[in-house]
């Protein structure tokens, strides 16, 4: 088995099992990227927690980053351009027509994210605290800020919020407006997606780092829940984030976190 797809394996059973709640049945899709200009995706169809390699299919990444700028797609056109960016995992060959296996839904996002530079896994999941928080009211202030230092060194200075959209195409575009945002503000690649009625997407270098940049943004999830019942988040100040983002001490402790 191709070696990265042996970690993509690995990292989506982990993020699937039932112990951490941040998937059930369907839900979710994790991707990793290739060194020669393709990437792994999960297949319609399949569990993360029971998923082994045939769960997921190989895709080119520049074909499935054209579809972002067809404007004329109806959902039937999206599905044929998905399919047509499929790689033969075996012969680097577009597969036979009657391989039927699907990229998922969400394939055109992972591209986007996997084109992000040092971005080569990506993990979405719908974790239960998490979608409390993205499901309620308070979604833009419940993130607005950080709460504790290794939320920041985790997850970085802030996250990326996007609003409801259709998941899809509308939404890998929406995704790409606020990145690009994101990134002429903090000049720098974000590590966390929160999507408004949805879920959390983890963007990382290894896919340990997805798996951490997960969990801590599950607690950082409870931590915020738990303090609405006691008076609401106590936000650190801007000065604080910004002096525990820059620490040495704390840049040295990320890449030992699998950064």
């Amino acid at each position: 088995m191709n070696d990265t797809l042996k970690q993509l394996v690995a990292m989506s059973k982990h993020l699937g099992d039932p112990a951490n709640d941040y998937v059930i049945l369907g839900e979710g899709n994790t991707s990793a990227l290739n060194t020669d200009g393709t990437f792994w995706v999960k297949a319609s169809g399949h569990q993360l927690s029971t998923i082994g390699a045939d769960g997921f299919v190989r895709v080119s990444l520049a074909r499935a980053l054209a579809i972002l700028d067809e404007d004329s797609l109806d959902d039937a056109g999206i599905k044929a351009r998905l399919m047509e960016a499929r790689v033969d995992p075996e012969t680097g060959r577009w597969p036979s027509p009657n391989n039927t296996i699907r990229p998922s839904t969400e394939t055109v996002f992972h591209a986007l994210c996997l084109s992000l530079d040092d971005v080569n896994f990506v993990g979405h999941t719908h974790a239960t605290a998490v979608n409390m928080l993205t499901c309620s009211n308070a979604f833009d202030e419940a993130f607005s800020g950080r709460l504790f230092p290794d939320e920041i060194v985790m997850c970085g200075i802030a996250p990326v919020l996007v609003p409801y959209i259709d998941p899809g195409i509308p939404l890998a575009r929406e995704i790409r407006s606020r990145i690009n945002a994101y990134i002429d503000t903090y000049a720098e690649i974000p590590k966390v997606i929160l999507m408004q009625n949805h879920g959390l997407v983890a963007l990382g270098r290894t896919a340990e780092q997805v798996e951490n940049i997960t969990a801590m943004l599950v607690k950082t999830a409870r931590v915020i829940l738990g303090a609405y019942s006691v008076g609401g988040p106590h936000f650190l100040t801007p000065e604080n984030v910004d002096r525990i983002h820059t620490r040495p001490d704390e840049v040295y402790r990320r890449k030992l976190l699998g950064e």
